[in-house]
């Protein structure tokens, strides 16, 4: 990219800057993170206990002996002055475990302070209020979210080599004579992009730690900082002058990114576990195997799991088939091989689409862009969903062309989580200038009989007013603690007045810019999905990997290619619907 002297000057400073709240901050803050802190939550069911005199079986202490514990300790006692009227409630929890609930009198479903007590050392171990009474995932569990992949020694390797290429080794050594070198990767801003999208590791450390009060509000500057500049780029503001340069030859970064996906599968299969969202799509599956309602009756431990669209399901079946289920929450294979399956199909498209773009090298650059990102390898340790909303989307793209498929796209990456919807004004525009009126007819055609034939065993089983109050009800109202409107509250006008800001942006897109290519297309297309993020009401950190492939494919094809004689602009040049796109 062309900068005046001043702000090439400027450049490395900030990235500089950037790397070290980016990457030396999470290392501080998650050395302690990682530590056992506290113990896990207990796997058993909280049973309440009446009789406060008895021994139940299995334990040594009278559930009197447990209360007196709990109150004397200092921590329930700090809380207990700042909720004075709260009423306890004794429990067990699994075998060996006690726990306290003290719960507001005027709201008697209000539980205010929580505590676990040890039946076998007879002390307290955890006390918890406010926000992580009720929200376990806000407690800073060790490895509760990708095991292996929140240690340093993983982490802070995959950030590095995320950024390696793309730094100016030659430049930060001085040839002889004074003379920096003339070739190679020079300061622009696309590092301070890179840095950015590492930032959210400074949240993730706080999250780790149980510090939701300051992991919460550090997501949001990096998530404004990569919407304004999509939006800019979209737009033609700060569209790079110079080609793309890597540090290193394309076989290195080929050859890198083989050993990372081997190393990403045997995290996964050896030092990962299934949250509830991959548990949800195992359940999900079973369902539709045995044509069971999808939506409404879930099983206890997961009672809240058919909040997502029935093609998140859908694509769970054939690996429930190959590697069935036990009916319990055990290691669940099926959902490993699904989140593996998700992410090789996100990769695998990333390279199809940089191939079809500028050729093999963008496909290999995308490619090891997705694989040595580390929230990539976060979401696919967690075993989530994500990764498959990443892949249709990529697949929307591949197919930016053509209308109906597009449309198939959006249909399948709406019905799988429903924030790409989104997009569908967007995808409705493709490329180039105005769609005629047979492509819009053409893409309204596939999205609805996609979106038809995929609700089709919700309309058949009579299942759609669980789908309505369990799936699209329950994620539009559900407040929590992980986003700035959750955890702060007092703030739904602010709040409102922005979705509505970001509605009217998204249809505002399939008209503006006038004429764009496959760059200003990604680059919208994450600015939507960001804005989305920005204003919703839950925000976890795989959710980046919903937008990562677009800003990847609006920051590295947005360098023309002066070796394929491409102008500065669009990467694809603009062509009427239903023309083919050459493979280069």
């Amino acid at each position: 990219m062309l900068l005046p002297p001043p702000a090439r000057r400027l450049c490395p400073g900030l990235a500089l800057l950037i790397a070290v709240a980016a990457l030396l901050a999470p290392a501080a803050a998650w050395g302690a993170a990682y530590q056992p802190l506290v113990t896990a939550a207990p796997a058993g069911t909280a049973v309440l206990i009446t009789d406060m005199t008895k021994v139940p079986a299995g334990y040594r202490l009278t559930p009197g002996r447990v209360l007196a514990i709990a109150q004397a300790d200092a921590r329930v006692q700090a809380a207990r002055r700042q909720y004075p009227r709260a009423e306890p409630y004794v429990y067990t929890h699994g075998p060996g475990v006690w726990q306290v609930s003290f719960f507001s009198r005027t709201r008697p479903q209000h539980e205010q302070i929580q505590v676990y007590v040890d039946d076998n050392v007879q002390r307290v171990t955890q006390v918890w209020t406010g926000w992580q009474v009720a929200w376990g995932m806000a407690r800073g569990y060790p490895g509760a979210f990708g095991r292996r992949v929140n240690a340093l020694y993983v982490w802070l390797p995959l950030c590095l080599l995320f950024l390696a290429p793309f730094l100016p080794w030659a430049r930060l050594r001085r040839r002889r004579g004074g003379r920096e070198a003339a070739d190679g990767p020079r300061w622009s801003l696309l590092h301070v992009d890179l840095l950015a999208l590492l930032g959210f590791s400074v949240s993730l450390a706080f999250f780790n730690h149980g510090d939701i009060g300051m992991s919460v509000p550090l997501v949001y500057p990096f998530l404004a900082y990569l919407l304004v500049r999509m939006v800019l780029l979209a737009f033609g503001v700060g569209v790079p002058r110079r080609p793309l340069r890597v540090a290193v030859p394309t076989s290195w970064l080929l050859c890198t990114a083989v050993f990372l996906i081997g190393l990403r599968v045997g995290l996964d299969i050896l030092g990962s576990n299934v949250i509830d969202v991959g548990y949800a799509g195992v359940i999900g599956a079973d369902k539709l195997v045995h044509g069971h309602l999808l939506y409404g009756l879930w099983p206890h431990d997961n009672q809240f799991g058919d909040t997502y669209g029935p093609v998140n399901y859908f694509a769970y079946v054939p690996f429930r088939l190959i590697f069935g289920w036990t009916g319990r929450w055990d290691d669940l294979p099926a959902a490993h091989a699904a989140a593996i399956a998700f992410d090789l199909a996100s990769a695998g498209g990333l390279y199809l689409l940089g191939r079809r773009i500028r050729g093999h090298d963008l496909g290999v650059l995308l490619l090891y862009g997705w694989v040595s990102y580390p929230f990539t390898l976060y979401a696919l340790n967690s075993n989530t969903n994500d990764s498959l909303v990443a892949a249709l989307i990529i697949l929307s793209l591949l197919a930016i062309r053509s209308p109906a498929g597009r449309g198939i796209g959006a249909a399948l990456a709406g019905l799988t989580k429903f924030a790409p919807f989104a997009l569908a004004p967007l995808l409705l525009r493709g490329t180039g200038p105005r769609p005629r009126e047979r492509s819009v007819a053409t893409f309204i055609l596939a999205i609805g009989l996609t979106a038809f034939v995929c609700m089709l065993p919700v309309l058949l089983n009579g299942d759609l007013n669980y789908f309505w109050h369990d799936s699209v009800r329950y994620q539009s109202g559900r407040i929590t603690p992980f986003s700035l409107w959750g955890f702060y509250g007092g703030l739904s006008g602010v709040q409102h007045f922005l979705e509505g800001a970001v509605a009217a942006a998204a249809i505002l897109v399939a008209f503006v810019p006038g004429r764009r290519g496959i760059v200003e297309v990604a680059a919208l297309g994450a600015a939507i999905l960001i804005a989305l993020q920005i204003v919703g009401n839950y925000w976890l950190y795989p959710y980046t990997v919903w937008f990562f492939p677009l800003v990847a494919v609006a920051l590295f094809a947005g360098h023309p290619d002066r070796a394929l004689g491409a102008a500065p602009g669009p990467a694809v040049a603009p062509a009427r619907e239903g023309e083919p796109v050459a493979l280069a």
